[in-house]
């Protein structure tokens, strides 16, 4: 009992000698808050009417944030604890971070392609691209991970180290996109009349951009039933408008074919047998 008592006399002199020491540290770290707040307010201004992405300033925001809390961090610390130098935490730090980063490696990996993909001028919000089979509207960049919003209205949230490490096609890349049908004629229509009229066909359509791209039409092949034509023309590059194009062009193409006698055949079926069949017919005799 003596002895509990002779160690806990110990600890309450060591804390009442420390107590100033905290105090100071306190200070320290109230100190560390303002000064944190007020740059967070000087860098809030200061990018306030920069083009940045709202995800790019908020990782502004944050390592600043860090950095002045580890200073002030290390200050307190050397101020409570006099036998620590800056060498001794920074390398205390470094085998911590070691640890800390086995322990976390795919948070800080997606942290790491966050910041890439924030950097991107390829990928903007509103964009709608494809990643492992992942398509729709990008919603959000964030520093972790980001928002897609497919066109059917469901939300994925994939890690950012997968759209860094995959290929990801940004459909909306560019104000147009190029789309393509494949339209047959029968074999015995004149291949020329039926591209002049699948051509003005696609041409009148208002969601075609004929103006600046042109519309192709070329004969790609010999089918089963019908020589096939590739239809190719230019519309906008959101999916929406990528289905109602092909809807009106389609819709366009099959009504010129119609009024022009063209005939787009059904499949044909032509069955040859090795040996002639007999033919027997029934007679019903007279009784």
């Amino acid at each position: 009992m003596k002895i509990l008592m002779t160690q806990i006399n110990g600890i309450a002199r060591s804390a009442i000698a420390a107590a100033p020491l905290i105090a100071i540290a306190l200070v320290v770290l109230l100190i560390t808050w303002g000064i944190s707040a007020t740059a967070q307010m000087v860098l809030r201004k200061a990018l306030k009417h920069s083009r940045l992405r709202e995800s790019l300033k908020e990782l502004f925001h944050l390592l600043l944030s860090i950095l002045i809390w580890v200073i002030g961090l290390m200050v307190a610390a050397v101020v409570v604890f006099p036998g620590l130098t800056p060498a001794s935490i920074l390398a205390g730090l470094g085998i911590g971070s070691v640890a800390i980063g086995f322990a976390f490696k795919d948070v800080f990996e997606n942290f790491l392609a966050g910041i890439i993909i924030l950097f991107r001028r390829e990928m903007r919000i509103g964009d709608f691209i494809e990643c492992e089979g992942i398509e729709g509207k990008v919603t959000r960049i964030a520093i972790r991970e980001s928002h897609i919003r497919q066109t059917d209205g469901q939300l994925v949230i994939v890690p950012n180290a997968v759209m860094f490490k995959n290929p990801v096609i940004v459909r909306t890349d560019l104000d147009v996109r190029r789309v393509t049908v494949i339209c047959g004629v029968a074999y015995d229509v004149d291949l020329d009349a039926a591209r002049d009229v699948m051509t003005a066909a696609v041409k009148s359509c208002g969601t075609v951009r004929a103006e600046d791209h042109p519309v192709q039409v070329f004969a790609q092949e010999f089918g089963e039933s019908s020589v096939n034509f590739e239809v190719t023309w230019w519309t906008g590059s959101a999916p929406l408008d990528v289905r109602t194009s092909r809807d009106e062009v389609v819709s366009a193409v099959k009504r010129a074919l119609d009024d022009a006698g063209i005939e787009i055949p059904f499949p044909y079926r032509t069955l040859t047998f090795k040996e002639p069949l007999p033919l027997t017919r029934g007679v019903k005799e007279a009784e």
